[in-house]
C-alpha cells in the first residue's frame, strides 16, 4: 500500500478535503500549487509540503519512488505541467481526484449531492446534521469552508457514512459508487466540457445508474433529466413547494424563515433556517430528505442542526451588518451561474425589499461568459446598480471578443459600471451603496477585508 500522496493542484479547496483526511490516517502528503493562499498556508501549518514552482526537481525524495507514492490530480492542471510529466514519465501511478473519493464512497455508505448549483449546501447541511446527530457523524469531503467547523472536511472513522460533494465538472462523479444520491438541478453549465445540453444531462443520467442496488435517488421535481438508477432503488421527489419532500406553512419575517416540512413518514414542525434566505428552503428540504433515509436519523437533532447552521464560507455570507433600519449591509455570495445570480439577487431583494440593492458582479471564465451572456444581462437587470468586472480566466485563455462587454451592453439597469477589479474598492466606496451584493466564483472576496478597512476609516 502507498504511503506517500502527492496532489497536482493542492491547493484547491476539494483537494484540500483529500490531504486533510490523508495526513489524519497517517500518510505522508505533499503537493503543488500555483499560488500561495491562506488555505494553503494552513495546510502548509497542518503537514502538507506543498512548493509553488512546477520544477520537478522540487519534488521532495520521499515522494519519488513510484512504488510508494499515489498522484492525485485535479482537471485543472494542464498536461504540460512539468511535475505531471514527471509523474507520467516514470511510472508512478496518477489518478484524479475523483477516482479517490470514488474509493471512499465504495468502503463507506455515501450519500452524495450532485446539481448544477446548490451541492455544496446541501452536502454541507446534511453533513451538519449527521455529525450534530448523537450516534451518527459522518466523513465529509465539501466543496466549501463549513463555517461551523472552519473547515471543508469532517472526520468520523467510527461513521459508516461518508457525504460527499459530487461534482459534474469533467464527469468528475461518474467515479463514485453512491447509496444515497440528490440531484438538484441540471440547468447547463460547463459547456466547455459537454458541448451540448443533451451531453450534459445524459452525465447525470449516467450518475444516477451507479446507485448501488440498496440505495436511494432523491431528486428535485420539474427537471429535464431522466434518471435511470438500476432496479431496486427507491427514486423520491422533493421542492419547495411539491414533492415527496416539501414544504407548508412557511413563515417569513424578523429576518427568520421558518416552515414545516412534509415527508413521507409525516411532517417535522418549525424548521428554522440558521442562513434565512429563500432558496435555503428548498436545500433544507434536500439534506433533512437525505439524512431522512438513515435508520439512526433523529428529527429534533436535524431541526436544531439546520438553525444551528452557519453556512459554507462564500454562499451568502454577511460582512457586513450595521445597526438600524438603514445600516448598510454587504453579503458575498458563489454564485456563478445565470440562475445561482438570479436566486442570489432575488433572496437579498426579498430580505430587503425597501433597500437599494448594488451588485458587483465578477463573470467566471471566458467560455461561460460566452455561453451564458444573455442571460448573466437578464439576471443583472433585477438589481438596482450594477458594477461589472472584468472576467476571471481561472484555468482559461482568452477568447477573442469575449469581454465583460458582452454582459454589460445588455443590463438593462440604468445605474450600471464596467470596471477593472484594481478599481473595485473606490468604485463601492463612491457609489454610497445600501445593501451590497459582491458576487461570483473568482476572487471578488479578498478584495472585501480591505473594502470593511477602508469603510471604517
Amino acid at each position: 500500500m502507498k504511503r506517500n500522496i502527492y496532489f497536482v493542484g493542492a491547493g484547491g479547496i476539494g483537494m484540500a478535503a483529500l490531504e486533510r483526511y490523508f495526513l489524519k490516517l497517517g500518510y505522508k502528503v505533499a503537493g503543488y500549487d500555483k499560488t500561495p493562499t491562506a488555505l494553503t498556508a494552513a495546510l502548509q501549518s497542518e503537514g502538507v509540503n506543498i512548493v509553488f514552482d512546477d520544477d520537478p526537481d522540487l519534488i521532495p525524495e520521499d515522494f519519488r519512488k513510484p512504488d510508494s507514492t499515489l498522484v492525485v490530480f485535479t482537471p485543472a492542471i494542464p498536461e504540460s505541467h512539468r511535475g505531471l510529466q514527471y509523474f507520467r514519465a516514470n511510472g508512478f501511478e496518477v489518478v484524479k481526484r475523483a477516482a479517490v473519493l470514488g474509493e471512499v464512497t465504495r468502503n463507506s455508505l455515501g450519500l452524495c449531492f450532485s446539481g448544477t448549483h446548490g451541492k455544496t449546501t446541501t452536502s454541507s447541511m446534511a453533513a451538519h446534521i449527521l455529525t450534530q446527530t448523537p450516534g451518527l457523524g459522518c466523513t465529509a469531503f465539501l466543496g466549501g469552508v463549513l463555517r461551523n467547523y472552519k473547515s471543508n472536511f469532517l472526520l468520523n472513522t467510527d461513521s459508516p457514512y461518508s457525504v460527499i460533494e459530487a461534482d459534474e465538472f469533467d464527469r468528475s462523479f461518474h467515479h463514485l459508487t453512491p447509496y444515497i444520491a440528490v440531484v438538484t438541478a441540471t440547468d447547463p453549465d460547463h459547456l466547455d466540457i459537454y458541448g451540448t445540453e443533451e451531453a450534459y444531462l445524459e452525465s447525470f443520467a449516467h450518475f444516477t445508474e451507479l446507485i448501488r442496488k440498496d440505495g436511494i435517488l432523491i431528486i428535485h421535481t420539474g427537471l429535464k433529466l431522466k434518471p435511470r438508477p438500476v432496479e431496486g432503488v427507491k427514486v423520491y421527489t422533493y421542492s419547495r413547494d411539491e414533492g415527496d419532500f416539501h414544504a407548508v406553512n412557511i413563515r417569513r419575517g424578523n429576518g427568520e424563515i421558518v416552515f414545516d416540512m412534509v415527508t413521507p413518514k409525516g411532517e417535522i414542525k418549525d424548521i428554522k433556517l440558521g442562513v434565512p434566505v429563500e432558496i435555503n428552503i428548498e436545500n433544507a428540504i434536500a439534506a433533512i430528505a437525505a439524512c431522512s433515509m438513515l435508520k439512526e436519523f433523529d428529527a429534533e437533532a436535524a431541526k436544531a442542526a439546520i438553525a444551528s447552521f452557519m453556512g459554507a464560507e462564500r454562499r451568502f455570507q454577511f460582512w457586513l451588518k450595521e445597526p438600524g433600519e438603514n445600516g448598510r449591509v454587504i453579503i458575498d455570495d458563489y454564485a456563478h451561474h445565470p440562475d445561482e445570480l438570479k436566486a442570489s439577487i432575488k433572496s437579498v431583494k426579498a430580505l430587503y425589499p425597501h433597500r437599494k440593492l448594488t451588485v458587483a458582479f465578477q463573470p467566471h471564465l471566458y467560455t461561460r461568459t460566452r455561453d451564458f451572456a444573455p442571460q448573466f444581462a437578464a439576471a443583472l437587470s433585477l438589481a438596482d446598480e450594477v458594477i461589472l468586472l472584468d472576467i476571471y480566466p481561472a484555468r482559461e485563455l482568452p477568447i477573442p471578443g469575449v469581454t465583460s462587454k458582452i454582459i454589460f451592453d445588455d443590463i438593462k439597469t440604468p445605474q450600471k459600471k464596467m470596471i477593472v477589479k484594481s478599481d473595485l474598492i473606490d468604485t463601492i466606496k463612491n457609489c454610497n451603496f445600501e445593501v451590497l451584493l459582491t458576487v461570483g466564483a473568482g476572487d471578488i472576496a479578498t478584495y472585501l477585508p480591505k473594502l470593511l478597512e477602508e469603510l471604517k476609516n
